[in-house]
């Protein structure tokens, strides 16, 4: 991995420190030329023909992203985002009054909003499962809860908003794999900063998203379909002719693979640079990502929990590439602004994101950074003596 080279194939290096990869990291230019190549062709050529010209090229999608999640292209279908993914899934399971869903307390907060929403629509009821004093969700406890309430549904969030806690999804697989349940996996975090195989964790859906650490551009993501999902005839609630083919006047015929989950109309420039994100990340080797990052959470961590009144907040047996932590004195209000000034893009995140964490922590909000790869020490180095002038 030649730090120097992804430096200059990423033009924003050279105007801001972006320690917000977990928000939108920062395009490499091989992704943004692509996107402009294709733009420009559809404003000189037309949309339709366009897309016919690049036709063999976007299918290569499928097979590209099913190479990073280790499954096969018929599995994979192309989103507008973690959250569409993570909803079409959703809308498949057949859900009626009183069918149990199984929630872990560190749940992505749009799922919860989605779930009370099903709950307040179908009358569906959600069970919390318990976390081990680690954090991670409890096998445990998670079992028993299956056995107990026969759920529909088990949801996890592979790597939460508002912590770098890593849940055990594989693990949470091999025990709903034993019952008549569906595993959904919201890995909107968690892909292209870690290795996300399908068949080792072997849940029904897996969302995603690029804009985060796969570095694409916004408005983009992959769902991933199990065979045994696809075998089950689940589809998405409102599929078009995308998904489906309509076979007579009052019939419809699903596809046969993970497609009926997409809609007719995409940006097909976006596709192209999600494709293009995609063969970057391999070429580099998502392990050897994963080892680069490690380092330089390594880094950070040790350095911010030398500053006299900053927490970390991270829990779990193998924190990931977003440090999460508390400042004694500060307010959220301008705290993003103060470092932005300074050239660094942080984030951070209020209590309504994580209602039930920063409860149990006793916080109302945390400062996150979220580094990857391209980032360098210098610029770590930086962000940690901006940190000292802040708090002092």
């Amino acid at each position: 991995m030649d730090l120097n080279e992804l430096r200059k194939e990423t033009p924003g290096c050279s105007n801001v420190i972006h320690l917000n990869n977990a928000g939108a990291a920062l395009m490499p230019q091989p992704v943004l030329e692509v996107i402009q190549l294709y733009l420009q062709e559809e404003a000189n050529h037309g949309g339709y023909e366009t897309a016919d010209k690049w036709a063999a090229e976007l299918a290569t999608f499928y097979d590209t992203a099913a190479q990073l999640l280790n499954t096969r292209s018929t599995n994979i279908a192309y989103t507008t985002s973690a959250t569409d993914g993570y909803n079409l899934a959703l809308s498949s399971v057949p859900l009626k009054r009183d069918d149990v869903i199984l929630l872990s307390e560190n749940d992505y907060p749009s799922n919860f909003i989605t779930m009370l929403s099903l709950q307040k629509r179908l009358g569906i009821r959600l069970e919390l499962v318990r976390n081990t004093p680690s954090g991670e969700i409890d096998l445990e406890d998670l079992e028993s809860c299956i056995k107990k309430f026969n759920p529909r549904l088990v949801s996890l969030t592979h790597v939460p908003t508002s912590s770098g806690l890593v849940q055990p999804a594989a693990a949470v697989g091999e025990i709903t794999r034993k019952y008549d349940t569906f595993f959904l996996l919201d890995a909107c975090q968690s892909i292209g900063q870690m290795p996300v195989d399908a068949t080792t964790i072997q849940a029904d859906f897996i969302s995603g998203t690029f804009r985060k650490f796969l570095r694409g551009p916004r408005g983009t993501g992959l769902l991933y379909v199990s065979d045994r999902a696809l075998q089950a005839g689940m589809e998405p609630l409102m599929p078009d002719l995308r998904g489906a083919d309509w076979t007579s006047r009052f019939n419809y015929q699903p596809r046969v693979d993970a497609k009926r989950f997409e809609l007719w109309e995409k940006s097909s420039a976006l596709m192209i640079g999600c494709l293009e994100s995609l063969k970057y990340v391999l070429q580099l080797g998502i392990r050897e990502i994963e080892a680069r990052n490690a380092l330089l959470c390594e880094y950070l961590r040790t350095e911010l929990a030398t500053i006299p009144g900053v927490h970390l907040m991270d829990k779990g047996a193998h924190p990931c590439s977003i440090i999460t932590f508390s400042v004694d004195g500060k307010e959220e209000a301008g705290t993003k602004e103060y470092f932005r000034n300074k050239g660094i893009n942080i984030y951070t995140i209020s209590k309504n994101s994580a209602i039930i964490d920063y409860q149990e922590k006793g916080i109302d909000w945390a400062m996150r950074v979220s580094p990857h790869y391209y980032n360098a020490e210098i610029e770590l180095e930086r962000f940690i003596e901006v940190m000292k002038e802040w708090v002092s």
